[in-house]
C-alpha cells in the first residue's frame, strides 16, 4: 500500500535529518540530489523542520555562481543536551553533549569501596547535575548508562547482580528521579561494542565478537549488524567460562576459577610479575594495561621476559576466544578494553596466530582503537540515538516529546 501524505512526509525528514547529521550542513539543491526528491519537496521538508526547530540557517555555500550563495542548513545542536555515564565498580566518568554528539563537559569522580550505598549514589547524581551545569545544559534529554552486570531484556533495567555494588542499581533509579530525562541502560562491554563498530576497530564489520579485557572480562556478540544480549540478557558473560589452567570451576555466584581467573586484570598483572615485568600504573587505567604496554614497547627478543609474558597472554586469550568461536563464527575478534588497546597489534597477532592452529575457522583479531574509553563512547552513541529517534519522529506521533 502506498504511505499516507502524513506517512511520506515523516519518512522524508527524517530521511533529511539524518543526512545532515551524517554528511553535516547541507543546501536544498544538495539534499534534493541526495535525497531524490523533488525540488519543492525538498523546500517543503526544509521549511518543515524549521519552524520545529530542528534545522536552522547555519551559513552559505562557498560556491562561485551569479546570484546569492545557497543557504546552507544544519541540525539546530542545542535543540537538546545529552549525558553518558561509565560507571565502574569504584568510579564514575560522566559526558555531556549536544544533539550531534559534540562534547560540552567532562568530569570523572573515584567511589571508595567503603562509600556507603547512599553517600555512593549521592556522589554519583551530584556529578551528573555538576557537569550538565557547566555544560550550560538546564535541562538533558537523554541519560545513556554503561554499567556492568545484566540488563532484564524485558524492562531494560540492571538486575541485581552478586559481586557488584548495590549503589549501581540505585544510581539508575536515582537519576530517573532527579532529572527530567530519559535514562538507557546497557552493560558496559555491548556499548564498548557499539562504540567499536560505529567508531573504532570494527568499522567495517557487521558480524564480530568484543573481548573485554579490564579490571574484569567480558564479551559482546554483534551478528549482522545487531547486538546479541541473550534470553536473560546474559550472552558474553565469559568470565564465567570454565577453562583449563584454573584451580577451580566458576560457580553461578562468582566467576573465579572461570576465564576471568586467567584473562582479568589482576591475573595478567600476576603473570607479568611471573615473567619479572614493572610497569608505572596510571591512575585511570588497570595496572594490567600498563604492563602490557610496557611489554609490548620493550626491545624485541623471543627469549626476553616481555617476549614470553606476550606469549603466555595470547596463549590464555586465546582459550577464551577459540571457545567463542567455535559457537558463532564471527570471523572477528576485537580485543577490547585497556588491556586489549594496551596490547596493540602485537598481542593481536599472537591470539591470531594461536587461533590459526586451533580452530579451522578463520578469524581476525584486532587491537581495539577506543581502549576503556569505548564504554563512556558507547553510552553517549546510544543516549544521542535514542533522543534524535524521538526528536526526529513526525510532530504529534507518539515517538515526539515537547522539551519545554
Amino acid at each position: 500500500m502506498p504511505a499516507s501524505p502524513s506517512t511520506a512526509r515523516a519518512i522524508n525528514d527524517r530521511l533529511a535529518l539524518r543526512l545532515l547529521q551524517q554528511e553535516g550542513p547541507l543546501t536544498a539543491g544538495q539534499l534534493k540530489q541526495l535525497t531524490g526528491l523533488s525540488r519543492p519537496t525538498v523546500a517543503d521538508l526544509v521549511e518543515r523542520l524549521t519552524a520545529a526547530g530542528l534545522v536552522c540557517v547555519v551559513g552559505e555555500s562557498g560556491e562561485q555562481r551569479r546570484g546569492p550563495n545557497a543557504r546552507l542548513y544544519g541540525i539546530v545542536a542545542d535543540r537538546a543536551q545529552l549525558a553518558a555515564l561509565d560507571v565502574r565498580t569504584e568510579s564514575v566518568s560522566v559526558v555531556v553533549s549536544d544533539l550531534l554528539g559534540a562534547e560540552l563537559a567532562r568530569a570523572s569522580l573515584p567511589i571508595a569501596d567503603d562509600t556507603g550505598t547512599g553517600p555512593a549514589v549521592e556522589q554519583a547524581v551530584t556529578l551528573v547535575e555538576r557537569t550538565a551545569k557547566e555544560a550550560g545544559a538546564e535541562r538533558l534529554h537523554t541519560v545513556g548508562i554503561g554499567a556492568p552486570g545484566l540488563i532484564d531484556p524485558a524492562s531494560g533495567e540492571l538486575r541485581d547482580s552478586s559481586g557488584l555494588p548495590a549503589w549501581h542499581r540505585r544510581l539508575v533509579a536515582a537519576l530517573q528521579e532527579r532529572l527530567p530525562a530519559r535514562v538507557l541502560v546497557e552493560n558496559e562491554t555491548n556499548l564498548a561494542a557499539l562504540a567499536e563498530q560505529r567508531d573504532g576497530a570494527a568499522r567495517d564489520r557487521d558480524t564480530f565478537v568484543l573481548l573485554w579485557l579490564g579490571h574484569g572480562t567480558g564479551a559482546a556478540v554483534v551478528l549482522d549488524g545487531a547486538l546479541r544480549r541473550g534470553a536473560s540478557g546474559g550472552t558474553g558473560e565469559i568470565g564465567f567460562l570454565p577453562v583449563p589452567g584454573t584451580r577451580t570451576l566458576p560457580s553461578a555466584t562468582d566467576c573465579e576459577g572461570g576465564f576471568h581467573s586467567l584473562a582479568g586484570a589482576a591475573a595478567v598483572a600476576a603473570l607479568a610479575a611471573e615473567h619479572g615485568l614493572a610497569a608505572e600504573s596510571a591512575a585511570h587505567e588497570p595496572h594490567a594495561a600498563a604492563l602490557v604496554r610496557a611489554a609490548v614497547a620493550a626491545p624485541a627478543s623471543g627469549d626476553s621476559g616481555a617476549a614470553r609474558f606476550l606469549d603466555a597472554l595470547a596463549d590464555r586469550l586465546a582459550i577464551g576466544a577459540a571457545s567463542v568461536i567455535a559457537v558463532l563464527d564471527p570471523g572477528c575478534v576485537v580485543l577490547g578494553g585497556e588491556v586489549g588497546q594496551a596490547g596493540g597489534d602485537a598481542l593481536a597477532a599472537r591470539v591470531e596466530e594461536r587461533l590459526r592452529r586451533m580452530s579451522p575457522l578463520p578469524t581476525e583479531v584486532r587491537a581495539s582503537t577506543l581502549g576503556g574509553g569505548a564504554v563512556l563512547r558507547g553510552a553517549l552513541l546510544t543516549a544521542r540515538d535514542g533522543a534524535q529517534d524521538e526528536l526526529f519522529a513526525a510532530p504529534g506521533s507518539a515517538g515526539g516529546r515537547d522539551l519545554l
